[in-house]
């Protein structure tokens, strides 16, 4: 029983995600944010602060973001084995 609330996170009373998937998600969410406050700060200083920034910025966080996922779940193993030959273990 004690494995059905693990999966299903019963116990604190929210859903979690496998851990196999925290890879997976850990590229989302970098993209996410990431792609969220560059568009951002590219889109403030090309369009400057005004009545259609928000639309703007959407806009060009979208098309980034649509970029930028795939390319980070391409690149992120490459960058974890690059970190792990230049760094001491934990």
């Amino acid at each position: 029983m004690s494995g059905l609330n693990e999966m299903t996170g019963r116990e604190t009373g929210r859903y979690r995600f496998p851990a196999r998937l925290a890879p997976f998600m850990t590229s989302l969410l970098l993209s996410i944010f990431m792609c969220a406050f560059v568009s951002l700060i590219a889109t403030v200083k090309s369009e400057g602060v005004g009545p259609g920034l928000l639309g703007a910025w959407m806009s060009a966080w979208l098309v980034s973001w649509l970029l930028a996922f795939p390319v980070v779940l391409i690149v992120m193993p490459i960058v974890r084995r690059i970190v792990r030959a230049i760094c001491h273990p934990i």
